[in-house]
């Protein structure tokens, strides 16, 4: 059975921040993520996540750039802050965004300095528990002008760094939007993920409002032995409580699931 967590930052989004956990927790979830934590107050999300009995899994370690040669001491310094934060929050995984393509600075030169980035930031990671996974994004529709977009760059960039600290956070909407072969790609890659995003095509809305069939992914990729989370990083198309519950089904429409 694979893993769910829910993404505090797409839904309930007419509450303030800290009100969102209740009602998460209320509907059977057991685990939550969110995406920068520098604008959070941290000792109201500590005190929630033990009154709601819920577990914060991942969070943003840097939106970077780790793509500008300039910056990428401060950037790795970035990391190192969100990993103290990590622990503190004894959350085992860090969201590491490229930023953006900076003009001037070669693809090669850019992959080279996203590696040694990482590279930098792996100890502090390992010796605190945590896994920095790196996010590749769709340039098409969200994010013109980032960096990563394409999924077996990131898998080369991860290797190259060579850590038990540093996997690839695979998102199956960004993914999608890029590049397809969502199955073939996770289960050949499955040892380098860390992390997993889900949320339909097109849209952005939670499972089964588009042309994704997560159910036969979702079973693919956990017999092919993905043991982290599945984030639910989605919008609601009518309201969170549903769009929450239509993740959460998902275990139960895999097939050959046994739900008697």
């Amino acid at each position: 059975m694979l893993p769910f967590s829910v993404c505090l930052e797409m839904l309930y989004t007419d509450r303030q921040f800290i009100d969102r956990f209740q009602p998460v927790a209320s509907l059977g979830a057991e685990a939550v993520e969110f995406w920068t934590w520098a604008d959070k107050n941290l000792d109201a999300v500590e005190r929630t996540l033990a009154s709601t009995d819920l577990d914060l899994v991942g969070m943003v370690g840097t939106e970077g750039p780790l793509t500008d040669p300039d910056r990428l001491d401060e950037t790795v310094a970035e990391i190192e802050r969100s990993v103290a934060v990590a622990e503190r929050l004894d959350c085992p995984t860090l969201f590491v965004l490229t930023g953006d393509d900076q003009p001037g600075v070669t693809e090669e030169r850019q992959r080279e300095l996203v590696a040694e980035g990482l590279r930098a930031a792996a100890p502090t990671a390992e010796d605190a528990g945590v896994t920095l996974v790196l996010e590749p994004l769709n340039t098409a529709v969200d994010h013109p002008g980032y960096f990563l977009e394409a999924a077996d760059v990131g898998f080369d960039v991860v290797r190259s760094v060579d850590s038990p600290a540093v996997a690839l956070l695979y998102d199956v909407y960004h993914q999608q939007v890029t590049e397809g072969n969502i199955i073939e790609t996770m289960t050949e890659n499955v040892e380098d993920i860390g992390h997993v995003h889900i949320a339909d095509v097109p849209g952005r809305y939670e499972p089964g409002t588009g042309e994704l069939n997560y159910p036969n992914i979702l079973d693919a990729v956990d017999e092919a032995g993905f043991d982290g989370y599945v984030g639910f990083e989605y919008r609601a198309r009518t309201d969170p409580g549903s769009a929450i519950r239509a993740g959460l089904s998902l275990e139960e429409l895999r097939p050959g699931r046994d739900v008697s």
